[in-house]
């Protein structure tokens, strides 16, 4: 699997990019997806995020991550298909700043924030979400699943 990690911040220990390349791998495994995929991983700060969040969401704040699906397809779309064309999942987008914060908050590091972020946006790439009640349960039983067999506990 192919991931390509922009920092934004210049913030981000590359222990922990190394990290996440680790689980997203691991969850791209749990998951069937080909290593041939393609994601990428940008860092960046609480206004980054704020205003993708305010032009993509209609939600003025800053959220903790932002996934963009390349995979969705839109009625009357053409698809596209063939060997040679990567499959491009999409892009996570993760606020430094709100995975900090949040650390802080649920009392765990950093490192286990930034892996939780990442399943979770890497998750919203594959199709899972959490609009109502039962697809939350399924996306967050899912994530539960991985991190822990990753061995990333709460």
């Amino acid at each position: 699997m192919h991931i390509d990690f922009l920092d934004q911040t210049r913030s981000v220990q590359s222990d922990y990019i190394d990290l996440l390349q680790q689980v997203i791998i691991f969850t791209a495994k749990q998951e069937g997806i080909s290593s041939e995929a393609e994601i990428s991983i940008n860092f960046v700060d609480n206004n980054e995020i704020k205003e993708l969040n305010r032009n993509y969401r209609q939600k003025d704040e800053p959220t903790d991550v932002i996934s963009f699906a390349m995979q969705e397809t839109v009625e009357g779309e053409p698809e596209i298909v063939g060997e040679d064309i990567p499959l491009t999942l999409g892009d996570i987008v993760i606020s430094v700043d709100k995975a900090k914060e949040q650390a802080a908050e649920y009392n765990h590091s950093l490192e286990r924030e930034l892996c939780f972020l990442a399943v979770h946006g890497f998750l919203h790439l594959l199709g899972y979400d959490h609009i109502n009640k039962e697809d939350e349960e399924i996306m967050f039983t899912r994530q539960d699943e991985i991190l822990g067999g990753f061995g990333i506990e709460r």
